[in-house]
């Protein structure tokens, strides 16, 4: 009865093995959803789901797979996929203040927009993108999400202006997903996985070895002798460097994120942390506003942080093939006789573990990112996400 839903969930990505799917048969039989639908997808999952990274998955193919259980119009797994824009979101932040307080003042027919909004359901068979007319993101319509409309009928995405009138397809475990932006506190997680503690750092002993206290009192004849160890400290060095202006200022606040966590989390026995713009050259900038003059040389990093630094790349890596390949692609400041290409393969040579955090990577190979996909070549390159995150801090701590 079950076997699209089996199958579906799988295409979906979800694990779910063969023995699951008929321990939920089990359960059915042995009555424990009560006829239900609700009890049937609380059950459904706690057998089929293994984490809650998943749930937002589970949760759109469990409303494909059984119409009718959310009363509202029907939203089909690719329109929700076409207005899923997580990147989109903070651009909205500053803008939205602007229209809060004009909300209440608006004279909406709340039937005509739906009217509308049903017909264009029937209607649209392709993404939109801005625009007003489709329902789409970024648009003047009012249907979709990150919009300019005040009022309307929200699908998908985060609130925004919170004028819409109905929400639809919205997730409530979006948020669990190990794909999308990251904050602060899913940052300071997933760098919790950078530790190599270590007793051989030249710190004091300051910790009761409780075990070397035994043996030495009792080689005392009883008498108490106290020993002190030093301790057990992470002794990750880590090089954060940081692509600055340009194409990254929509992720300003996210890479800010990341840099308040990494020092947040001030259990690495070292942390630096430089700019770029675009490509990394002869000179790194102080602070994010990459002003000439206010830099190190890329020399002297190598010659004053070692091998042992494990460094992490933030960048969009969206730059021309000439900012790349030509030893005067550098607009902003000086090449050092180098184009970027070399200096990324000096980084790559100098230092044993470096990957490359990507907000906006493209897909696999994508011949009209042509910088980027050089650079996945010769530097592992992941999603700055919460699972591309995960992924890199592993890569950081393989011995090999």
């Amino acid at each position: 009865m079950f076997t699209k839903f089996f199958y579906d969930l799988r295409e979906s990505g979800l694990k779910v093995t063969m023995s699951e799917f008929l321990t939920l048969q089990e359960a059915l039989d042995k009555g424990l959803c009560n006829s239900s639908l609700t009890d049937f997808y609380y059950l459904a999952r706690m057998i089929l789901v293994k984490s809650e990274t998943e749930f937002d998955k589970f949760d759109m193919v469990f409303e494909s797979n059984f119409k009718g259980v959310v009363m509202e119009p029907e939203v089909g797994a690719n329109m929700l996929k076409w207005l899923d824009k997580p990147e989109m979101n903070e651009l909205l932040a500053e803008t939205e203040k602007q229209w809060l307080n004009k909300v209440e003042d608006l004279k909406i027919d709340k039937d005509d927009v739906e009217e509308k909004f049903k017909q264009r359901l029937k209607d649209q068979d392709s993404e939109h993108n801005g625009g007003s007319h489709w329902i789409g993101t970024m648009g003047k319509t009012s249907f979709g999400n990150t919009g300019g409309n005040i009022g309307g009928v929200r699908v998908g995405g985060n609130t925004g202006y919170q004028s819409a009138f109905a929400v639809i397809g919205a997730k409530k475990y979006r948020d669990f997903r190990d794909d999308r932006v990251m904050d602060n506190r899913q940052f300071m997680q997933a760098l919790r996985k950078l530790r190599q503690f270590s007793t051989k750092l030249d710190i004091p002993k300051t910790e009761l070895d409780i075990n070397g206290t035994i043996d030495k009192t009792c080689n005392n004849g009883g008498m108490l002798q106290i020993v002190m160890e030093k301790p057990r400290k992470n002794a990750i060095k880590l090089l954060l460097l940081m692509d600055s202006g340009g194409t990254m200022i929509p992720y300003t606040k996210l890479i800010n994120e990341l840099f308040q966590a990494v020092y947040k989390s001030n259990h690495y026995k070292d942390v630096k942390a430089y700019y770029f713009h675009n490509c990394i050259y002869s000179k790194l900038y102080n602070t994010p506003e990459c002003e000439n003059g206010d830099w190190i040389d890329t020399e002297w990093m190598f010659r004053n942080l070692d091998s042992d630094y494990k460094v992490i790349i933030v960048g969009d890596a969206a730059m021309a093939p000439e900012e790349l390949y030509s030893d005067t692609g550098n607009y902003r400041g000086p090449n050092g006789g180098l184009p970027g290409w070399e200096w990324l393969k000096l980084v790559k040579s100098h230092y044993k573990k470096v990957v490359w955090m990507n907000p906006k990577m493209a897909p696999g190979h994508a011949p009209w990112r042509e910088a980027e996909t050089a650079i996945k070549g010769l530097i592992p390159m992941y999603h700055l996400t919460v699972g591309g995150l995960n992924e890199a801090m592993t890569k950081l701590m393989v011995n090999k």
